[in-house]
């Protein structure tokens, strides 16, 4: 009985320090994998120059009407564009049924603001800088903005109107922080 009372012991014994292995190497290989992942996940967030551009604020109160400017986003370019009544006339008379990317020049503005249109710099064809936005610069048949890449061509509402663009220039999130301040972003 006695060498049963010793074994027992030993085999309770065996079984603690083997529990108490098992645990210590599944907690450090539990420490050893976050180690590994930690970094290949926090390199997929935004760095801090990216987040620094994630909205940026533009001062419109020097935009006569007729006229538009480039500005920056996200690294790419937007054109804001203050519209005449003439071309919100224009943008308006169009059957929206014979486009291409059907949309209404009030989709594409703001309520209340319908002259403002602001749109990414960016044909949609092949991601070329379309023409238009600068002074001087070749408008196309219908007054808004030229790609000189392939010749995607778009009304003052930028609507493909004819070329191989597939869709209209983007209109990226806004929003009117003042009469003379727009947040894009």
């Amino acid at each position: 009985m006695a060498d049963e009372a010793v074994i027992g012991t030993e085999q309770g014994e065996g079984v603690r320090r083997r529990d108490f292995i098992n645990i210590a190497a599944v907690s450090a290989a539990g420490v050893g994998g976050l180690s590994v992942l930690y970094p290949l996940i926090s390199q997929m967030a935004p760095s801090a120059d990216v987040l620094a551009e994630s909205s940026t604020e533009v001062d419109i109160s020097a935009i006569k009407p007729g006229q538009a400017i480039k500005g920056m986003f996200r690294k790419q370019p937007v054109f804001i564009r203050n519209l005449t009544p003439a071309e919100i006339a224009a943008a308006n008379k169009v059957d929206v049924g014979s486009l291409r990317d059907p949309e209404t020049l009030d989709q594409r503005t703001k309520p209340g603001k319908a002259n403002w249109l602001i749109t990414m710099g960016v044909c949609t064809h092949l991601g070329c800088v379309p023409l238009g936005a600068g002074e001087g610069e070749t408008k196309g048949e219908f007054g808004g903005y030229f790609c000189p890449c392939h010749g995607s061509q778009y009304d003052t509402a930028a609507r493909i109107r004819k070329g191989p663009a597939p869709k209209n220039l983007e209109v990226p999130p806004y929003e009117f922080t003042s009469d003379t301040v727009v947040k894009i972003g």
